[in-house]
């Protein structure tokens, strides 16, 4: 942590820097937007919403969280009756492509398996792969809980588990025509729990580390690039920061043991944290993600452009950029974003902060 303290003094000494002159990757290579997809009834307007609203803020990475809204051919047992299409996503990849915007799709990986008291499709068709069958799902969801059910995990070593999981990620990362997949793994819980014949009493560590590496090898294979959430690998005691924006499970150590291509997400919603510092010094290359609160994506930003101008030559270019995350579908956003619905707190919502950090992002870029 010494380390992390250093750098991030050594960042607040950074001059002004004019912008105008340098090519807009050199500044931030990543500039990024997560949004849930659309259903199909929405896809015409997201579309336009890419074109017309993404593009012009140079936007150049859109990762469209799908998991189930899909269409699936490799297994129609994950069907639903309104998911996206084939073609629906073709469409998606065209404007994209159109607007040089690399697509990325997300599937939320190892947690992320249950959502309040509804079990999805992975552990509602395969069961054998639930780290916690005893866990039964409540007929109403509250936090805290006895069984500390936040979400379900799968186990990461049931037999067949990888099987279906390459499936699903092969089959969208072609439709999607993408060099990249997002396999979220954030906000992990349940891992190696004691009574789990396969994992109990293993390492959290290495079984988190293991999950990630698999992945990515799986991935490598077809020259593809796997992109996860930062959070399970901060120390939640340690920093602070506690049990959701970091680990307080002791997977935080497997920021040691992942291969350093991985691309890391670093999500953090309630402070500005300087933790991109902490990713780039043990390798890794990182992107800030706000959510809601202007200010601090702003700082955020901010930040991030000191970080790659402070930087040695080695590690600058870890310093990847900055991804406006949001936690909700398409149509929700775009009712927001679009005046059909207003938010709790108009100074402080999603759409507000992604205006407010695009318009800083292109006064950095000169625009």
């Amino acid at each position: 942590m010494k380390n992390v303290i250093f750098f991030t003094l050594l960042c607040c000494v950074i001059g002004h820097v004019s912008y105008s002159q340098t090519p807009p990757d050199s500044i931030l290579p990543v500039r990024g937007f997560c949004i849930g997809a659309p259903s199909p009834a929405g896809l015409n307007e997201f579309i336009q919403f890419i074109d017309q609203e993404l593009a012009p803020r140079k936007v150049n990475t859109l990762v469209l969280r799908i998991d189930y809204n899909y269409q699936y051919e490799s297994h129609p047992e994950f069907r639903t009756g309104n998911a996206l299409t084939k073609a629906d996503i073709k469409k998606v990849v065209a404007v994209c492509k159109k607007n040089h915007i690399r697509l990325i799709p997300q599937f939320n990986l190892l947690g992320h398996q249950s959502w309040a008291g509804e079990v999805n499709a992975l552990l509602v068709k395969y069961p054998q792969f639930d780290e916690t069958p005893w866990v039964k799902m409540p007929e109403k969801y509250v936090w805290p809980n006895p069984d500390g059910l936040y979400c379900k995990s799968y186990c990461p070593l049931a037999p067949g588990l990888h099987k279906v999981v390459f499936d699903i990620i092969d089959e969208l990362c072609d439709v999607f025509e993408t060099t990249a997949f997002h396999a979220g793994m954030d906000e992990v819980f349940y891992i190696g729990e004691e009574k789990c014949p396969r994992c109990g009493g293993r390492d959290k560590a290495e079984l988190f580390a293991g999950e990630v590496s698999t992945l990515r090898n799986h991935l490598a294979e077809k020259g593809r690039q796997l992109w996860i959430w930062g959070d399970r690998l901060l120390d939640g005691k340690t920093t602070g920061l506690g049990m959701w924006e970091a680990s307080m499970n002791n997977t935080y150590r497997a920021i040691d043991l992942i291969p350093k291509d991985v691309m890391i997400c670093d999500w953090h919603y309630d402070r500005p944290e300087k933790t991109p510092a902490y990713f780039a010094i043990k390798g890794l290359n990182i992107i800030t993600c706000p959510w809601r609160k202007p200010a601090f994506a702003q700082q955020q930003l901010k930040d991030m452009i000191e970080f790659r101008n402070a930087a040695t030559p080695e590690m600058k270019d870890r310093y990847q950029g900055m991804m406006q995350t949001v936690w909700s579908n398409a149509e929700s956003f775009m009712d927001e974003y679009y005046g059909r619905k207003v938010p709790n707190d108009t100074l402080m919502s999603t759409s507000r902060c992604f205006r407010v950090m695009y318009k800083d992002i292109n006064v950095a870029l000169g625009k």
